[in-house]
């Protein structure tokens, strides 16, 4: 692996308004960088059932790919979003073959994040990708936020509601 990719966390899958994009979102291990990657809706459908940990009854397509890569004796190592070029992002799915050594193969980052998230792998991205496509959210502005709307929960009453004719 490159030394320059950062880790990641998947935080989950967005919905853009007013344009209702799914967008998958990744946050820097321990720094207030995001970065938000436009997917398809499929994709989006794959990850949220991941993160959800929801089971269909026959296996949707990234279920049959981690069950085929396990089947041949590989697993998911790490996947790396590796670029961005002219508004598209790349990613890289590592392969670990045991004594075989690695396997490298080319995706699209929605469907080596769905692996991911079925394998439980670790996700990490250029630095050169998080430099020039992510946006900072400072965690403590977003934590005091839920904070005054946990509050605002705990105090209201079906009264708050009514009209004041």
């Amino acid at each position: 692996m490159s030394g320059d990719a950062i880790p990641v966390e998947l935080v989950g899958v967005r919905i853009e308004l007013p344009t209702n994009q799914p967008i998958v979102l990744l946050r820097e291990v321990g720094g207030p960088r995001y970065l938000p990657i436009w997917i398809g809706a499929g994709e989006a459908t794959a990850i949220a059932f991941a993160l959800e940990g929801v089971e269909p009854q026959r296996p949707l397509t990234h279920d049959l790919l981690r069950i085929v890569t396990e089947t041949l004796g590989a697993g998911v190592d790490r996947v790396v979003i590796t670029q961005l070029r002219d508004g598209i992002y790349y990613a890289d799915l590592v392969l670990d073959r045991g004594t075989d050594g690695e396997v490298v193969v080319s995706s699209r980052p929605s469907d080596a994040i769905a692996l991911a998230a079925r394998t439980e792998s670790p996700i990490f991205v250029a630095a050169s990708v998080l430099d020039e496509a992510s946006v900072e959210i400072e965690d403590e502005d977003e934590e005091a936020e839920v904070e005054r709307f946990r509050d605002f929960l705990e105090d209201v009453t079906p009264e708050d509601f009514q009209s004041l004719d």
